[in-house]
């Protein structure tokens, strides 16, 4: 299944909501692009994961990849929607300590709100 992206904008803030897998290929190379072309733009973005099926070593990497390079640029990305499977990848990857993860995505709005990204 290849990885569908819906984008939409709310409160100054850029959703992006994920369908699908996450893995090395196509789908993480779309999704790489994707948020770098969207950080031309935008320096607020929550990604929301509730539609993601499955994640691998290479969309995790991704992840880190575009995570980093919005920071280097003064920009945020937020996540929401982690199911426990990928709530759980992030933790034994110690990766729950770099990114900033909200049960919903109006948390993580308002949490943009009290920042200064």
């Amino acid at each position: 299944m290849t990885l569908k992206m819906d984008t939409l904008l709310a409160d100054g803030v850029t959703i992006v909501a994920c369908t699908g897998r996450i893995v090395f290929g196509e789908e993480a190379s779309g999704l790489r692009e994707s948020l770098k072309k969207l950080l031309e733009t935008t320096k607020r973005i929550v990604l929301n994961l509730s539609g993601v099926t499955y994640i691998d070593s290479g969309g995790l990497g991704t992840l880190v990849g575009v995570y980093s390079s919005a920071r280097a640029q003064g920009a945020d990305i937020k996540l929401t929607g982690l199911g426990q499977r990928l709530r759980d990848v992030l933790a034994i990857t110690k990766l729950a300590t770099v990114f900033e993860v909200y049960d919903t995505e109006q948390e993580a709005i308002a949490a943009f709100k009290g920042s200064r990204s």
